[in-house]
């Protein structure tokens, strides 16, 4: 970008008293933004702050706290780690975030990148992870280096680019709808744990019935803080139980003590062996990486105008910072796995708000309540947590997803896309559809047909392989004994 690209954002800026109405002003506040890269940006300067920053600052804190504590909580419990071992690195994890990359890069140094989130797709895997051997460290550090190298060649920009319309927005559809079912599924699992699954229902039912209203009146980015604040009382009121459990303090910040042989993990630092057993999962995770970034950038460009690509995520920029992050909190002893945070750019998006702004936000509520530790016990309550989940990124997935499968030649895409995520999970999904799509078996021919013969199935083919390979050995296929089982018996 050049110098005089970035020159005059206080100069376009006009106030929203100039505009007809907020959404117009907050377009307009887009389509002038020109985030620098690599460069300070700063307030008033290059963006401002608005109160709709404020709506993907919370929905974020409180994924943020929900999936990392899933993650910890799901690497510590087959461990034999307690649940208190789980809060204070949860807490950890939330200050090293907010401040090492969420505050300094996203909302700082590389507003082009999304906010390094959690890999939610890649929990179910733990307890496979931890049966084979494997290391949090271990894994922490592979997928770092392998996600440094997929950004070094521009991998994921790459495979963002052969992933047709019918194929992302089947992903989109496929996402939304599993999200939206197992969230109202724990909901009325924990109703019913206490005899009251009427609660759930409530609680559901207001849920549909705001958003339905939000969109009406055009202010669906409200129904995240709407939602889970009404969530809370409904029931609360009702009789849900509920208490406050996690007091103020600060984690230990030092590393020694989280990789230490009696402390912390109660692991030591990984061996040779270790680091081997993790491998495909690493690569694995690495590769899920694509569809996801690939979801959320696409979420962007339907919320936003045209003449706003400029503070649209850059894929690569994003698995960067992600990989970095992945590295640097793995090192210092945190137990998160990275992804592009979700619950911070959807909402976002919905919003009409850049990056760059709500992760000040973020990374501030992140840091106030890892210290004050109340927030904490609101924010994995299960009513406040599924509907946040819910309204604020399975919903607009699913929208999202209708608006890019209108058509017939993407509905066909869409359709097997979701056949096949069915089948397996959505990566091989993702990379089944997107060879299908991309040689003209199904899909846009007029498309495929202005492909080159690498872009249209040499690298299709090959991620197809080696995800089919990696999946094989580590045995994520129905009814299909691992591979790596197999050689284990072999050897």
């Amino acid at each position: 970008m050049k110098e005089d690209e970035t020159y005059n954002y206080k100069e376009l800026h006009k106030p929203s008293s100039e505009f007809v109405n907020r959404a117009d002003y907050l377009e307009h506040e887009l389509s002038i933004m020109s985030p620098r890269r690599w460069r300070p940006n700063l307030p008033g300067h290059d963006y401002r702050f608005e109160y709709e920053d404020w709506v993907p600052a919370v929905a974020a804190t409180i994924g943020k706290i929900v999936m990392v504590a899933a993650v910890v909580s799901t690497f510590a419990a087959p461990l034999g780690l307690s649940n208190a071992f789980v809060i204070e690195n949860v807490r950890f994890e939330m200050i090293i975030a907010a401040v090492l990359f969420v505050i300094l890069f996203s909302g700082f140094l590389l507003p082009s990148a999304n906010l390094a989130g959690t890999h939610g797709p890649l929990i179910p895997l733990i307890p496979l992870i931890v049966a084979s051997g494997g290391h949090p460290m271990a894994l922490g550090i592979l997928i770092g280096v392998f996600g440094f190298a997929l950004t070094l060649f521009k991998g994921g920009s790459l495979l963002a680019r052969l992933t047709g319309d019918g194929v992302a927005g089947g992903l989109l559809l496929y996402l939304g709808f599993v999200g939206v079912t197992t969230q109202i599924g724990k909901l009325f699992s924990w109703a019913d744990g206490f005899d009251k699954g009427y609660i759930a229902f409530i609680v559901v039912m207001f849920a549909v019935i705001m958003y339905a209203y939000l969109e009406h009146i055009g202010k669906r980015w409200l129904s995240i803080p709407i939602g889970s604040a009404c969530a809370a009382i409904i029931a609360f009121v009702l009789g849900a139980p509920f208490e406050f459990t996690t007091e103020p303090s600060l984690p230990n910040m030092n590393p020694a003590y989280w990789w230490g042989e009696t402390t912390g993990w109660q692991l030591g630092l990984p061996s040779i062996e270790q680091f081997i057993a993790v491998a495909p999962f690493a690569v694995l995770a690495v590769a899920m990486w694509s569809p996801d970034f690939l979801g959320h950038r696409i979420f962007q460009q339907i919320n936003y105008p045209q003449s706003a690509r400029k503070v649209i995520m850059d894929i690569d920029d994003t698995m960067g910072v992600a990989s970095a992050r992945q590295v640097v909190g793995t090192l210092l002893g945190g137990g998160n796995i990275a992804s592009s945070w979700g619950t911070y750019l959807v909402p976002a998006a919905i919003a009409k708000r850049p990056i760059v702004g709500g992760a000040v936000l973020t990374g501030i509520l992140c840091v106030a309540v890892a210290v004050i530790g109340y927030p904490i016990d609101i924010a994995i309550w299960p009513p406040v947590l599924s509907i946040a989940l819910i309204v604020g990124v399975y919903l607009p997935l699913l929208e999202a997803g209708m608006q890019m499968t209108r058509e017939g030649k993407t509905s066909q895409s869409a359709a097997i896309v979701v056949f096949s995520s069915a089948l397996v999970n959505p990566v091989f999904g993702w990379s089944l559809t997107m060879l299908l799509d991309n040689i003209g078996i199904i899909g846009d021919k007029e498309r495929c047909s202005q492909l080159s013969r690498t872009d249209r199935w040499i690298i299709p083919a090959i991620t197809f392989a080696v995800l089919v390979s990696v999946m094989a050995l580590i045995g994520m296929f129905p009814g299909v004994p691992a591979l790596l089982d197999s050689f284990r018996q072999l050897a």
